[in-house]
């Protein structure tokens, strides 16, 4: 392990638990409502606790792993540690890094057309260049403290939840209004399971906390307690927004608009309403951006103070106490990604990495448990059989499935991504072990 500094423990489990609110809510479900009730109908609801369930069991597995190894670079360390592969570890961190700086420049971009339309401004040369300024701005607050970091993050994420809860409280009026069993008709159940499929996608963000375990006090205990709390709580949330919007207009009619919140909040309240829904959504966008350059740029700090990264990315402020060459090498990244133009290809098989690091962190347990049976667990997960826990075997199985869910140009892209990771590791040769380190 290289020392090249130590991160200040200044994040309680309450700024735990907002970095995982906030990056689940991010600003996913303003876009993904419409078509999420295209498919289940008034039954959306449902998909959101399916999906709960699922994002419940996979946070088990990062519960568990991170009360055994507390560290930043969470998924790498968990899977260098289960399967002693460096290779496999590193581009399973790679995925993360790469989907984490894309997801970035991707937020940024939605930021940037929701200002450039609230200023009237237009043309994708002004929705990049608003995103550009504030990925500086949110690196520029990552690199301040953590501390700044996280106060900032506890803002906006209250500001993003007001929003849920304001279509929710317009909503109470509208409830028992329609009946919140029905289906879309010529869908059936197979709309509801691929609502699932989608919803899903939502609720990435809940791993993110264990990238903060280093700067998390007491995180061996706080770092699982956040992830499970953010579930819970994001699911009461969207369960009840989703009664919400469709108790006020048809799913037929939220599934046809591109806008359907601000259809919302214009059906309820006129234009004003529609003018506070994309005035929030811009807190969600920019508190989206700031989580996710937070724990990726902590991310980037563990695996190079575990000898995947040059060592120089580990390094940390004397002043700020924040992995400052991390923070930067976050921000160039996100800002080159922007110039990539249409992401949609891209967004798509960033989120089909993502399941496979989720297939292999289920599996960890797994072979953890076999392989250091007498390691100390904070948190432990039960319904066990011989020691071998039943949950990571479920959200590895479902983790699986949802793989073959994607078209093969997605898995193509995705190839390509991890080819370009083998790459990497390639040319950083001999600036980086390739054996695990204790």
């Amino acid at each position: 392990m290289v020392d090249g500094g130590v991160l200040k423990r200044r994040v309680s489990l309450i700024g735990l638990v907002f970095y995982g609110v906030g990056n689940i809510l991010g600003a996913g479900v303003y876009a993904l409502i419409g078509s999420v009730v295209g498919l289940a109908g008034n039954m959306a609801w449902l998909s959101f606790v399916l999906t709960a369930f699922i994002g419940f069991l996979i946070g088990l597995s990062y519960a568990e792993l991170s009360s055994m190894y507390p560290e930043s670079a969470a998924s790498f360390i968990y899977v260098d540690r289960a399967f002693r592969v460096r290779v496999l570890s590193f581009i399973l961190g790679w995925i993360v890094v790469f989907s984490g700086l894309f997801s970035a420049a991707a937020v940024a971009l939605g930021f940037g057309g929701y200002l450039s339309a609230l200023l009237g401004l237009s043309g994708g040369w002004v929705d990049a260049g608003l995103a550009a300024v504030l990925i500086v701005v949110m690196s520029l607050v990552n690199y301040i403290g953590i501390r700044e970091s996280t106060l900032m993050n506890i803002v906006f994420t209250v500001v993003e939840a007001a929003g849920l809860l304001f279509i929710i409280f317009i909503g109470v009026p509208f409830w028992g209004s329609v009946n919140y069993f029905e289906l879309p008709a010529g869908v059936g159940l197979d709309g509801l399971v691929s609502s699932v499929n989608l919803v899903f996608f939502a609720y990435l963000g809940f791993e993110v906390v264990a990238n903060l375990a280093e700067e998390g006090v007491d995180a061996q205990r706080n770092i699982p307690k956040a992830i499970i709390y953010s579930i819970i709580i994001t699911t009461v949330l969207y369960c009840l927004f989703a009664l919400s919007v469709v108790s006020i207009l048809p799913y037929s009619v939220l599934a046809s608009s591109p806008a359907p919140l601000n259809l919302v909040a214009l059906t309820v309240l006129g234009s004003a309403g529609g003018f506070l829904i994309s005035f929030i959504a811009l807190f969600a966008t920019a508190n989206t951006v700031l989580i996710v350059l937070v724990t990726t740029s902590r991310l980037v700090y563990g695996m190079a103070k575990n000898r995947a990264l040059p060592a120089r990315l580990c390094r940390v402020s004397a002043r700020t106490g924040t992995p400052h060459i991390a923070v930067f090498f976050a921000m160039a990244v996100s800002l080159l990604m922007l110039l990539m133009g249409d992401l949609s290809m891209v967004a798509s098989a960033t989120v089909y990495g993502i399941l496979i690091v989720f297939l292999f962190v289920n599996l960890s347990v797994i072979v953890l448990r076999i392989r250091e049976p007498g390691r100390p667990r904070v948190f432990r997960i039960g319904l066990n059989l011989k020691n071998i826990p039943a949950p990571p075997i479920i959200g590895a199985f479902i983790c699986l499935l949802l793989l073959f869910s994607f078209n093969i140009l997605i898995v193509l892209v995705e190839f390509i991504i991890v080819v370009a990771g083998l790459i990497l590791y390639i040319i950083l040769g001999d600036r980086i072990t390739r054996v695990s380190c204790d």
